[in-house]
């Protein structure tokens, strides 16, 4: 209630008494929600999920040498929403963290439980060409081709070149034998009377 509105009629002093009465749902509406989203109740599953994903993100922030905040700014939110992603913090949303993924070069992978944990039958690699070869999955081509830049990956004529200049430098105590594998593959599929 508000007083203090006086005036005169007729010699008379008037004081007027103004209430002010706001409709709450008609003003709430005009407002639109104006607090936060709480923290949405989460499994241990998907708590221990997000958990890794946010030292995942983590991880390989510091393995390309970016800092939180340029990371942040490339991915178009705030240092403190970063923070949270690499917490694991599941109040952020779904889109922030395939942002923050984005900017890192993160792909994620979606599916269902009972494929991802049924045990897998072995496969024979034995003749076996991939049609890119994975640097990563090859520890002695990987150190054979420190000359190579921009690529992850190898057609399997690169990879069968870069083996057969460099045979005197593959250590054959130290070959796995998936990398033996591929080795006497490309060798059987594409290669000629040299041996690696």
């Amino acid at each position: 209630m508000f007083s203090g509105l006086h005036g005169e009629a007729n010699g008379r002093t008037i004081t007027l008494n103004v209430f002010l009465i706001l409709d709450k749902c008609s003003v709430m509406s005009k407002m639109g929600n104006t607090m936060p989203a709480s923290t949405p109740t989460v499994t241990q599953r998907a708590s221990s999920a997000l958990q890794v994903l946010g030292q995942t993100i983590r991880a390989r922030r510091k393995a390309l040498g970016v800092n939180a905040t340029s990371a942040a700014q490339s991915a178009g939110m705030s240092r403190v929403t970063w923070h949270r992603i690499e917490n694991g913090e599941p109040s952020v949303t779904m889109g922030a963290y395939l942002n923050a993924m984005g900017v890192l070069d993160l792909d994620m992978e979606v599916a269902p439980a009972q494929e991802k944990n049924k045990p897998q039958a072995p496969v024979s690699h034995e003749d076996w060409i991939p049609a890119r070869v994975r640097l990563a999955d090859y520890p002695q081509l990987k150190r054979l081709a420190w000359q190579v830049h921009g690529t992850d990956t190898l057609t399997p004529m690169e990879a069968l070149s870069i083996y057969e200049r460099n045979v005197r430098h593959i250590d054959p105590d130290a070959v796995e034998p998936h990398e033996r594998q591929l080795m006497a593959a490309l060798q059987r599929g594409l290669g000629n009377e040299t041996h690696v």
